[in-house]
């Protein structure tokens, strides 16, 4: 039986753990895309309401959630 250190220095130890890394890094990137994408979306509503757009419009366009408009419209 291994002990954790001698686990820690096998190749298959090894890979898995830069697997994982890798794995992490990239939900991470993933995330702080979505998390731009929103915050750009948001940032957009006051504008596109002021052009007259309907708040179910510009939900559509932006593929937000109807509450996030009207929260947003209200000022929140």
């Amino acid at each position: 039986m291994f002990s954790l250190d001698e686990l820690k220095q096998t190749q298959y130890f090894q890979d898995v753990r830069e697997e994982a890394r890798q794995e992490g890094r990239q939900e991470g990137r993933e995330e702080g895309i979505e998390e731009g994408r929103l915050n750009k979306a948001l940032e957009a509503v006051p504008r596109l309401l002021a052009l007259g757009l309907s708040v179910e419009q510009v939900a559509s366009a932006l593929e937000l959630e109807v509450k996030q408009v009207r929260a947003i419209q209200k000022g929140r």
